[in-house]
């Protein structure tokens, strides 16, 4: 994959910031020659120090934007995106905030009150701790953060009360953290209520080795892990997850995965935010991975957010590309909320759902659908009355061939019906769900027919075809069963099949749904994307 520069560099006459001689930009050449690759390296820091914008250093000095990240991580120990700090607190709250009531949160702007300033690259939007905080946790108790990063988290504990002990494996996060702590909080911080204020134990640590906390000592987690292979976060790259490879990663979250159950008071909950990413036009799920990891720790699984990620390319140059290489741009990630010590029991899979192949060759031959006005990203949103017709819209465009056949798979009752032509080879199979549902037993039988259709369809479908899972998550008591991980572990285990995307679709009015309480409304239901090798 080409490394993304900046933006184009014009040929435009100007002198070396070094040595004043007249030249053309950009001065990355010249430098280089002259001055050497370290001088480069402290020319574009100096400029990024001095307020210029990204773009303008990548057109005035030719260097891409992981030159430019790589140079300034190198230069401040962290991945820092401004290098100034903000003078002044305007204000210590959110305006008009009110707690999410849904599976899917959206938060338009990233948050700004307090200290927060989002300097730290690719760290969460303040409106993520404040919710699960509020959510999880009382005044007095303690919440802990071991990938702290710009201190987002403790300062969200310190300004709701909360003790707060903030670890970061990287010394430069946690001298950002102690900056972004430096403040008198208000007595009255919470919208006018008087909260007791604790200031965050703040160090370096290890996320997988809290040798120093008693077992069963915290009341909650709020984490968000690097994004490997992405953000490298650190210079040296001495135990930061971020720089592993995925297999590495992931077996080291396992250790971070079993420390959090050590720590952690029964009942208690650890909320996690991670995301995939892509390789090959195929998308890569470590967000499913990194749940299992933690299951497979002995959480339990409580809630399973969805959160959206705002500014992608719709238009333009993205769109563009997104047709024209068919892939989506990842817009969401998962926040799952675990708790400790319940297990989830997920009943081993049973057939309550019959299927076989249709009997009678029904014919349903793709019509030409016209590829504008997409969907370009992973989170797909229409209104209630046309959600099921766009689904259908969406997928034949982008999936399928114009002159080819496709099956639908809905579940009736306790009874699969399908249409489509067994004695020819169909372009697209999408497998619709029940209407309910209720219990993990009907998950597992749900699974298990999943299953049972991909192999019947090995052989009906086209070479580059694709096989679409839709499903949604099921509540089973106060456990959540993630039914999309469970089926992609399913097929990647039984078939050959591989995943492309996973696609999040919401109705346009979901947050509009009333408060249900301790739990979250289910709102979001998932497209699992296969094609067949």
């Amino acid at each position: 994959m080409a490394r993304r520069t900046l933006t184009s560099a014009k040929r435009l006459r100007d002198r070396c910031p070094i040595c004043k001689a007249e030249i053309h930009r950009p001065f990355s050449r010249h430098i280089r020659e002259a001055h050497g690759e370290s001088e480069l390296r402290r020319t574009v820091v100096a400029a990024k120090k001095q307020g210029m914008p990204d773009a303008e250093i990548g057109a005035r000095y030719g260097v891409s934007f992981n030159y430019l990240q790589d140079a300034v991580t190198a230069e401040c120990g962290a991945n820092i995106s401004v290098l100034t700090r903000p003078k002044r607190i305007r204000r210590w709250e959110p305006k008009a905030f009110g707690e999410e009531t849904t599976t899917v949160w959206s938060f338009k702007q990233r948050g700004d009150w307090a200290t927060h300033d989002g300097r730290y690259r690719g760290n969460w939007s303040p409106y993520i701790p404040r919710n699960v905080i509020l959510k999880y946790s009382k005044p007095g108790e303690t919440v802990l953060d071991y990938f702290v990063g710009g201190g987002t988290t403790a300062v969200e504990a310190k300004l709701l009360g909360r003790r707060c002990i903030a670890r970061d494996i990287n010394p430069a996060a946690v001298q950002l953290t102690l900056e972004n702590l430096d403040f008198a909080r208000p007595p009255e911080s919470l919208s006018g209520k008087t909260l007791p204020c604790y200031e965050p134990v703040v160090r370096v640590g290890d996320a997988r080795n809290f040798s120093d906390i008693p077992d069963g000592s915290i009341d909650l987690i709020c984490a968000h892990p690097p994004y490997v292979g992405i953000i490298p976060y650190s210079a040296n790259g001495d135990g930061d997850l971020s720089l592993l490879s995925l297999q590495d990663f992931l077996r080291e979250m396992g250790k971070v995965a079993r420390e959090s159950l050590r720590v952690l008071k029964p009942t208690g909950k650890c909320a996690i935010l991670i995301g995939d990413a892509r390789k090959s036009k195929r998308v890569v799920p470590i967000g499913f991975q990194t749940i299992r990891v933690f299951l497979d720790a002995g959480f339990a699984l409580r809630e399973l957010v969805i959160k959206r990620q705002h500014n992608c390319k719709t238009t333009g140059f993205w769109y563009t590309r997104s047709i024209q290489h068919n892939f989506l741009l990842l817009s969401h990630e998962y926040l799952p909320i675990f708790e400790k010590p319940v297990a989830m029991q997920v009943a081993e899979p049973t057939t309550l759902w019959e299927y076989c192949l249709p009997s009678q060759p029904l014919i349903r031959k793709l019509r030409r659908v016209e590829k504008e006005n997409l969907e370009t990203t992973t989170v797909w949103i229409f209104a209630e009355e046309e959600l099921e017709d766009q689904i259908k819209r969406n997928l034949q465009a982008r999936f399928a061939s114009t002159d080819g056949y496709f099956e639908e798979v809905t579940f009736d009752g306790v009874e699969a019906q399908a249409v489509g032509r067994p004695d020819k080879r169909v372009s697209l199979l999408h497998i619709r769900p029940p209407k309910r549902l209720a219990d993990a037993e009907a998950v597992a039988a749900y699974r298990a027919s999943i299953v049972n259709i991909a192999e019947q369809h090995m052989n009906l479908l086209a070479p580059g075809s694709h096989f679409v899972v839709e499903t949604w998550d099921v509540r089973t008591g106060e456990a959540l069963c993630p039914t999309a991980l469970l089926m992609h572990e399913d097929l990647s285990k039984q078939t050959e099949l591989v995943l492309k995307e996973i696609v999040v679709v919401v109705p346009s009015d979901s947050e509009l749904a009333e408060n249900g309480g301790s739990m979250l409304n289910i709102v979001h239901r998932y497209l699992l994307i296969y094609v067949n090798k």
